[in-house]
């Protein structure tokens, strides 16, 4: 069975000791700070010069300094930003002010597990991931609840590095859902392959299949955008609420009829042999090392898929439809943004 703390398994006084730098305040940065600061601790936001996140942190109550001065002066450092930006800012601003005693965490664990980042032993290294995108993790916390995560702890020089780690965890609200124990490399890979395989990945490359199959064969666009992407937040959320078993229960029998007989002729064994080789792929780090290498030179190949996945008829048919929806609080992203 899974290892998985909760509140009452965390002492609060460990993070309401010590003073926590955040670096980076974007999805989860902005998240991680405030609910710390919610909470009582004594946080500070470590940006780089000319941040355009500086007024947002300060508008939001939060002491904002470098990321070399946030390091230095902090006990406990939690490295919030971009994967691929990460080990410049930390060869740069972080390492040279690590020493005994201080605890570098992690959101994710893509730079401890392709060793991109190296820490010093005298240093406690964890990580406190929650299953969430930022914004959820702040919403929720400012509900009353919380989203749960993901602990893990690569290197406990002090012997107490899994209760600082729990305490923040605390400290963000993750144990108020539940943090499961797990590893670095364990979280990072199948981080990866969920987010390749299903959750951006596969449901995006599924969704403009499907819709592009039925505008082909002459389906007005429109109706073709409400049956295979704007039901699908309706499918999702009991599937969130109950399993597949629940989502089964509340949809028609000609629906479940149709799982059973369509889903496997979608996902076949050749679409299961594809996700076993992009597992590999990531487990043996190939890519990573072809993200690494994306990113030093440019993003040429990135960029270009950008743009042009922004620009498909999926995305100016919805655009248009979300507007006619203004209860969906609807957000439009402009090709190059």
């Amino acid at each position: 069975m899974a290892t998985i703390y909760y509140d009452n398994d965390a002492d609060p006084s460990i993070i309401k000791g010590k003073k926590v730098a955040v670096i980076g305040y974007g999805s989860q940065g902005h998240a991680h700070a405030q609910n710390l600061n919610d909470n009582g601790v004594n946080v500070t936001v470590g940006l780089h010069e000319g941040s355009k996140s500086k007024a947002k942190a300060e508008a939001d109550g939060l002491q904002v300094m470098s990321v070399a001065a946030a390091s230095e002066w902090a006990d406990v450092i939690m490295l919030l930003a971009p994967d691929t930006a990460q080990p410049e800012i930390y060869a740069e601003s972080i390492q040279p002010h690590l020493g005994a005693g201080k605890t570098l965490m992690f959101g994710h664990g893509f730079n401890i597990r392709f060793k991109t980042i190296e820490p010093p032993p005298e240093v406690d290294v964890s990580m406190i991931a929650p299953k969430a995108p930022g914004h959820r993790v702040r919403e929720t916390f400012v509900e009353g609840g919380c989203t749960p995560g993901l602990l893990a702890v690569h290197q406990d020089a002090s012997g107490a590095a899994r209760e600082v780690a729990l305490s923040y965890a605390w400290g963000i609200g993750v144990t108020r859902a539940g943090a499961l124990e797990t590893t670095f490399a364990e979280e990072t890979e199948t981080d990866l392959f969920g987010e390749q395989s299903i959750l951006c990945g596969g449901v995006s490359a599924l969704v403009k299949a499907a819709f592009e199959t039925l505008v082909k064969a002459g389906y007005q666009p429109e109706v073709a955008y409400f049956e295979c992407m704007h039901e699908l937040k309706l499918i999702v959320d009991l599937i969130y609420q109950g399993g597949l078993n629940y989502m089964r229960y509340s949809i028609s029998d000609t629906a479940e009829h149709g799982d059973y007989v369509s889903g496997p002729r979608i996902v076949t064994e050749e679409t299961v042999g594809a996700m076993t080789e992009i597992l590999e792929d990531i487990q043996s780090g190939a890519y990573a090392e072809k993200w690494i290498a994306e990113n030093k030179n440019g993003r040429p190949w990135f960029n270009q898929k950008r743009r042009e996945e922004q620009s498909h008829l999926i995305e100016q048919v919805g655009a248009e439809l979300r507007q006619m929806m203004p209860f969906l609080d609807p957000v439009t992203i402009k090709p190059g943004e």
